[in-house]
Formats: C-alpha cells, sequence, structure tokens
C-alpha cells in the first residue's frame, strides 16, 4: 500500500489593508470616523500588491542579492551595483503611490503624515527593506527644507518629493564612519574649500542604499575644531554630468546578518564635490529633522514587521492541524497569537500617535506641550519598538516550528531583517540617554503625564479603566525615579536610562490602547481593541528595576 506523505500548508497573505483591524481603525477614528474613499482606495490597492503579488515576488526571488561590480572588461573602474528586479519594481511602486510625497502633498493638511505611514505601514515587508531608501529620502527632503537653502531646496526636493519614476530621487545618509557610528562627533572625513564648492576626503564605513543620486553627509572643514560642533552637513550629488560616480569609490558591499537586499556600501570621498548645506559648523544639530523622520521610519517598519510575522502565524494556526484539530483551536498557542497581536497593537498605537504629533508640528497646528511630547516621543516609540520587533519576530517564526528554522520557506528573513531595528538610527542605549537630554528639568515628562492622564480619563469601560491606571501607576514610578536619580546625578541616571525609557514607553503604549479601545468601542461596537489592551496590561510594562551599579561593576570586571 502507498503512504501518501503529509505536508505541512504554507502560510498566505490577503489584502493586508482589508485585514488589518488595528490600521482601518485608527485612519477611521483620525478621520472622525470613516476613512475617506480618496484615502481607502490607494491604501486597498497597496495591501493587495504586499499580500499578492510582491509577496510572492519576494519569495521568488529570495535568493538574489545586490553585487558589486567594480571593473568593466576593459579595466575601468565602474563600481556598479546591481539590484535586485524586487527593488528596482518597489523604487516605481515608492515613486507612483508617493511613499514620500504624501508627507509633502497639501491635501490631507495634518493627516498628510499620517495616510504617508500607513502606506509605508503596508508597503514595507513586501519589498525587501526598500523602506530604508524612502526613509533616508523623507528625511533629506524635510531637512532641505528646513535649512533654508534656496538654491539646494529647488534643485532636489522636487525631484525627492516626485511621483514620477523618472524624476523621483533617493538620497542617502552618510554619517557612520569606523571611528563609531553614534558617536558622530569623532567623524574623521575633512571637507576642503575648492571655490564656491567643497571637496570631501575620508571613509564612510556604512552607507545604506548606496545606489541613491544624492546623500547628506557630515564633513570637518579644514581649521573647525573636534566634535560636534567642528562639523558641517554636506549636500552630494553621487554622479557626474556622464553618469559615473563623481569621486567616489565602492570599496565593498557589507556582508550583513540581515537587511541583505540593501545594497550597504563601505565608501571612499576621494575630493568628493559637496555644497555646504546650512553653515560651515553645527552639522549634528542640521540633521535633526533628517534623525526625527528616520526614526519614525524605523518605528512604523518595525511595527509593519510585526504585523508581518502575526499576520503569517495567525493563517498557519488554521491550516495547520496538530493533535487532531488545528493549532488556532489549540488554547496555548492561542494564548500566544494573542499575546503577540497585542505587542503589535501597542507598537501600533506608539507609532501613530507620534506619526500625528508630527503631522501637527509640520503643519503649524502644535501648541508648546506638543513639540515637547514629539521631543520626547521621537526616541521613545524608536526604542520600544525596535526591541518589540526582535522579541515578536523571533515569537512568529517559533509558530511555525521547524519550518519557521528552514530558509526556502521565506520565514527566517523576518527575524534577521528585524534584528536592525534597535540598531539602525541609534542603539537602545543610545536613544535611552537621548531620552534623558530630552526630559531636562522634568517638564516634558510633566507633558507627556498629562497625556496620559487624559487618555484615563477617556476610559468607561471598567476594564480600561483598571488597564489605564496599570499604565498611569508604571509612568508615575517611572517619574518619581527620574527626580531622585536626577539630584544623584548623571552617573544615577545613566545606570538605569534603558529601564526608564522602556518603562515610558510601553506604559505610554498601553495608555492609547486603553484610549483607543473605548472609542472603538464607543463607535464601532468592536471589543478587539480591549482584548488587545487588557493582554498588553498582563506583561511587564515597568521595567525599572535593574542591577545594582556596584554588582553590574563586579560582573564586567
Amino acid at each position: 500500500m502507498q503512504v501518501r506523505p503529509f505536508n505541512q500548508p504554507a502560510p498566505r497573505l490577503g489584502n493586508q489593508y482589508d485585514e488589518d483591524r488595528v490600521l482601518r481603525s485608527v485612519l477611521a477614528r483620525r478621520f472622525g470616523g470613516e476613512v475617506p474613499a480618496a484615502v481607502a482606495e490607494p491604501l486597498r490597492e497597496m495591501g493587495r500588491l504586499a499580500g499578492g503579488e510582491l509577496y510572492q515576488a519576494q519569495l521568488d526571488d529570495r535568493l538574489n542579492e545586490p553585487r558589486l561590480v567594480q571593473w568593466d572588461a576593459w579595466g575601468n573602474r565602474v563600481d556598479a551595483i546591481e539590484l535586485s528586479p524586487l527593488w528596482r519594481r518597489a523604487e516605481r511602486l515608492a515613486a507612483e503611490y508617493g511613499l514620500v510625497a504624501t508627507g509633502y502633498e497639501p491635501g490631507h493638511g495634518a493627516l498628510a503624515r499620517t495616510v504617508q505611514f500607513a502606506l509605508v505601514h503596508l508597503f514595507h515587508p513586501s519589498t525587501d527593506l526598500y523602506s530604508c531608501p524612502l526613509a533616508m529620502t523623507d528625511g533629506a527632503a524635510r531637512t532641505l527644507l528646513e535649512s533654508g537653502n534656496q538654491a539646494l531646496i529647488e534643485r532636489a526636493v522636487p525631484h525627492l518629493t516626485s511621483r514620477d519614476p523618472a524624476r523621483f530621487w533617493t538620497s542617502g545618509q552618510w554619517m557612520t564612519e569606523s571611528t563609531g557610528g553614534s558617536d558622530v562627533g569623532a567623524s574623521e572625513t575633512v571637507a576642503q574649500r575648492d571655490g564656491e564648492r567643497w571637496r570631501l576626503w575620508g571613509r564612510k564605513w556604512f552607507t545604506s542604499a548606496a545606489t541613491s543620486q544624492m546623500a547628506l553627509t557630515l564633513a570637518r572643514p579644514e581649521g573647525n575644531g573636534p566634535g560636534g560642533r567642528g562639523l558641517a552637513l554636506f549636500y552630494v550629488e553621487t554622479r557626474d554630468d556622464a553618469g559615473r560616480l563623481d569621486g567616489i569609490e565602492v570599496l565593498r558591499l557589507k556582508d550583513k546578518l540581515g537587511t541583505r537586499k540593501v545594497p550597504t556600501a563601505e565608501l571612499v570621498l576621494d575630493g568628493t564635490p559637496a555644497v555646504a548645506v546650512a553653515g560651515e559648523s553645527d552639522g549634528i544639530r542640521r540633521i535633526v529633522p533628517m534623525l526625527t523622520l528616520t526614526r519614525t521610519w524605523n518605528s512604523v517598519c518595525a511595527a509593519s514587521f510585526m504585523r508581518r510575522g502575526v499576520a503569517l502565524a495567525m493563517d498557519y494556526a488554521r491550516r495547520r492541524e496538530a493533535f487532531g484539530r488545528p493549532l488556532a483551536r489549540q488554547p496555548l498557542h492561542v494564548q500566544t497569537l494573542a499575546a503577540m497581536q497585542a505587542e503589535y497593537e501597542a507598537a501600533f498605537h506608539l507609532c501613530f500617535e507620534l506619526i500625528h504629533l508630527l503631522g501637527r508640528a509640520e503643519h503649524g497646528e502644535a501648541g508648546e506641550d506638543e513639540r515637547a511630547l514629539l521631543r520626547l516621543m521621537t526616541a521613545l516609540t524608536k526604542l520600544t519598538t525596535g526591541k518589540q520587533a526582535v522579541a515578536v519576530s523571533t515569537e512568529a517564526i517559533e509558530c511555525f516550528g521547524g519550518a519557521g528554522y528552514v530558509e526556502d520557506t521565506g520565514l527566517p528573513v523576518i527575524v534577521r531583517d528585524a534584528q536592525v531595528l534597535p540598531i539602525w538610527e541609534g542603539t537602545t542605549n543610545v536613544l535611552s540617554l537621548e531620552l534623558l537630554k530630552a526630559c531636562g528639568d522634568g517638564v516634558s515628562l510633566e507633558v507627556l503625564r498629562r497625556r496620559l492622564a487624559r487618555c484615563a480619563r477617556a476610559g468607561t469601560d471598567d476594564r480600561l479603566v483598571a488597564a489605564a491606571s496599570v499604565a498611569n501607576a508604571a509612568a508615575d514610578r517611572a517619574l518619581a525615579w527620574y527626580r531622585r536619580a536626577a539630584e544623584s546625578g548623571p552617573e544615577a541616571l545613566q545606570a538605569q536610562a534603558r529601564g526608564f525609557a522602556l518603562t515610558l514607553g510601553r506604559a505610554t503604549a498601553l495608555a492609547l490602547m486603553c484610549e483607543h479601545a473605548q472609542w472603538s468601542l464607543d463607535h464601532e461596537q468592536d471589543a478587539r481593541a480591549r482584548a488587545a489592551a487588557l493582554a498588553f496590561a498582563t506583561t511587564r510594562i515597568d521595567l525599572l528595576d535593574a542591577i545594582e551599579p556596584d554588582d553590574a561593576k563586579l560582573l564586567v570586571e
């Protein structure tokens, strides 16, 4: 008798807009109860592409990675980077759907950023990290607009925000050198004046998306002092009129754990022509608008990766039978999936609160308190969601058992790519220290505390009121710790900065979940957002407890 072998079913994705209740609910709330057709239609189309054509292309093209061709057949140095078909397709779609442009167009007012990042949320996990150059492009456009350099604004911004693929440019962000990624002030790149322009000399250790048409980079004009104040921000167009790299050599592509589809290169600037963006010093201060945007993109991509892992795991649970019934009907597995969904919803609410503040600030609608909250939330959201993405993506592939560990299922890449999110745009520790600076005398913390209190006051459901009290208790403890530690000096603050930051991040996420859940109960008669808030409230929100400083020193000596 022939025995027919059992094969596990592959997970499938449907329209990622229609299937993402959280995204649709938050958009409905922002738009006063219903998502306008002009907003919903392109999102639904992007959701169809993300769950269909693009996802399948990603699976089919799994092994195709960027390739550096340094020399042509006749011995000429060309440094050509060959990209995958999906990356080329993603570039065109990004322009046509306005993945950057939407944030700068007037149609949606202060909600332009909300619509833009809803598109990003759908686009990101199916396009092999093409969100990376888009994030830097968005950051470059905002930085140039805020620089006041009219010549550069007129030259570059129409390209960076174009919907025409033939005109669309992406921008690099060349900051990292071998002296350190976070210690930007230690940059060794030198700028020499050459008439009206400058020429740059140095080595950029880690430049993501090295195929961009332009870049913003830091260099130290000759004669300037050390540290961040001595650096200036420069604008570079990467190719000359003949299409050749202009004073730039590509030494190699980086061999990375993840984000392997992103052409990350090590470059030498060998007299690269450049233009000073805004003066000849204070370059680090000039890149703050860029970091605000790239950290927001990083946060949204973290939530988006979490959503992808959860979507695949849930679909698989409905198809895979074990011990006589589907995984989706096994109580322990249901608990696991529910916890993953709750973490995703927490991350999503953090992201879209940040995005709402960003949109209001850019359109002149944010008051002083909201601007202070935006500064806090940028670091808070990025560091919190980065850690969540790694945890949830790891849990997601475990839901597939051994299949999650097998490369040709396309599942392991979720973990590898998510691992970059706590690193890019500032590690968890670096952002925790930046958060301390943003807290200053504690005024901005009081603004955050009032926002959380407002979330609590929105609740009328008894269980949501109780969950909101968990968030507020954790935030109160964090603020009390901050006041005590500030009196003890910077060493005491730094020692527990990570626990402080993550406590505030998770407390804020829980409060926002409770606020939205009450709205969803009242306006959508949907209890699922409440279930997510209650589930998240059972997790560890207060992470302030840390190793005693003396014990920590003993352990690392």
